[in-house]
């Protein structure tokens, strides 16, 4: 019998023969520990445990007064849409304006406050709200909103957590309509996702709720003023010399070249390096939902996708593949995609087939192998009803060659595989690879997804090596051989 059964019994038989309650066991509760005096420091982090940085909020005041005064500083909605941070004239205009509301609306701040007001409506009204200093430093290549309460940004490769807030869910989508306003685009329910082009060539595209279930959803991919050269991609340590040599080769000899790799790894940048290497004397068509390609050559012509006119389904729309038939009309020495996604596959594969040779495009997969049955499913996404095996022998006829690029797990992003397209063998298209990035002791298949490795030749030579020759490039053997060892180069 336990004690609780005892007790229990115990007083029954002190009360007679009342009926007693037994007492329920309940579970023991440790004291509240005595208040330490002593200053407790603050545990480190255990590794590999996220932490979440302190963040930089407004206080309630001010960020209620800045809500309140954005549309009183300006005369229409759009008037400041087109201004910038660092223009004195238009930022005076709007401090003289904040001062004269707030002496109507009687409104008591202390100076850290004013300024904070001040600071926080001029990026507001002339720049991008909470983001404004991460959209501002150029060492930050992207910019990331997940609701008003996360936003991420990434460094050389990295990933982090800023300290920066918006105020609420308002806040955020007061900036994305500021953003959208001046591209032409409207930004609502009934359009709830865009994507477009920043003056300055960044990239952004925006969902809201209800798809986006954590608030608005902001991604702004920012791009250098100044074009990352072939020279740069060396320095990074992202290609080799004689590979810059041979890639040079194989856009002078007019080879068909697809760049493939995961989002975020670089493909736009080495898309632009390639393209750099086009001679001046030939006409380029540039085709991209946002224009990024930045060619320094004369004989450009730059297309971009359009969306259609407000309130209408289709009426005006220009897509990808529309782009890429009317290129065709255009006499084009060189056709370049910055991305395909759906059925203008079809029309870029045709376009290589039928005399533009040296073009270039790019696709999103995580190796060659994996770049040809990701253009075998665009294709069939066209709409024609193809057998499988003549998309695959238009792809063969097609594409000379897949570079890949990749951003490893140091953040660093590289060309780790350079594969030459050698035909059909049976129903299977042959592929062989010309040079993979290896690491010290690497014993698998396939190229490395660590760092400090090296992009080397694989022994085989190219069956295309002829062409080059006629382009005027002959090159060393030994950048095909196997005395590029890790470590030389």
């Amino acid at each position: 019998m336990s004690f609780l059964q005892r007790r229990n019994e115990q007083v029954a038989r002190q009360n007679g023969s009342a009926t007693v309650e037994p007492i329920a066991e309940r579970p023991v509760v440790a004291p509240p520990p005595m208040p330490i005096k002593a200053e407790v420091k603050e545990e480190k982090p255990r590794d590999g445990e996220y932490v979440i940085p302190s963040k930089i909020r407004s206080s309630p005041k001010v960020a209620q007064l800045r809500k309140q005064f954005r549309t009183k500083l300006l005369a229409v909605p759009d008037e400041a849409d087109d201004w910038v941070r660092g223009d004195a004239e238009k930022e005076q205009l709007l401090v003289g304006r904040l001062k004269t509301v707030l002496q109507k609306s009687g409104v008591q701040l202390n100076a850290a406050e004013i300024e904070e007001l001040k600071d926080g409506l001029l990026n507001d009204l002339m720049g991008f709200g909470a983001i404004e200093p991460l959209v501002r430093n150029k060492s930050v290549s992207e910019v990331m909103v997940t609701g008003a309460d996360m936003i991420f940004a990434e460094q050389k490769g990295k990933l982090l957590e800023s300290e920066y807030v918006f105020d609420d869910e308002d806040h955020v989508q007061f900036t994305a309509q500021r953003i959208i306003r001046p591209l032409g685009r409207t930004f609502d329910r009934a359009q709830p996702m865009v994507d477009g082009r920043l003056p300055d060539g960044s990239r952004v595209h925006l969902v809201m709720p209800p798809s986006a279930l954590k608030g608005t959803t902001m991604t702004i991919r920012k791009f250098p003023a100044k074009p990352l050269g072939v020279d740069d991609l060396i320095r990074f340590g992202s290609i080799t010399k004689d590979v810059a040599l041979f890639l040079e080769a194989c856009i002078v000899g007019r080879l068909n070249i697809v760049v493939s790799g995961g989002t975020g790894s670089g493909k736009t940048t080495l898309l632009n390096v390639l393209s750099s290497f086009i001679p001046e004397d030939e006409r380029i068509v540039t085709i991209e939902d946002a224009a990024e390609i930045q060619l320094t050559q004369r004989h450009v012509v730059s297309l971009e996708t359009t969306p259609p006119l407000p309130g209408t389904s289709d009426v005006g729309r220009l897509l990808i593949r529309d782009l890429v038939k009317g290129a065709l009309r255009m006499r084009p020495d060189r056709i370049v995609v910055g991305e395909v996604r759906g059925g203008e596959a079809l029309d870029m594969l045709q376009a290589m087939n039928t005399g533009h040779d040296g073009s270039l495009t790019t696709v999103h997969s995580n190796s060659s192998r994996d770049a040809i049955a990701r253009l075998e499913t665009l294709c069939l996404m066209a709409g024609m009803d193809l057998p499988i095996m003549v998309v695959r022998s238009q792809i063969a006829a097609a594409v000379d060659m897949f570079v890949q690029q990749s951003r490893l797990k140091d953040g660093s992003r590289k060309v780790v595989q350079i594969s030459e397209l050698q035909g059909m063998e049976g129903e299977n298209i042959t592929l062989q690879d010309i040079f993979v990035y290896r690491t010290p002791g690497q014993t698998g298949q396939g190229y490395s997804h660590a760092g400090g490795g090296l992009l080397e030749g694989t022994g085989f030579r190219p069956n295309f090596e002829d062409r080059l020759k006629e382009a005027g490039f002959k090159l060393p053997a030994n950048i095909f051989g196997g005395a590029n060892k890790f470590g030389k180069g």
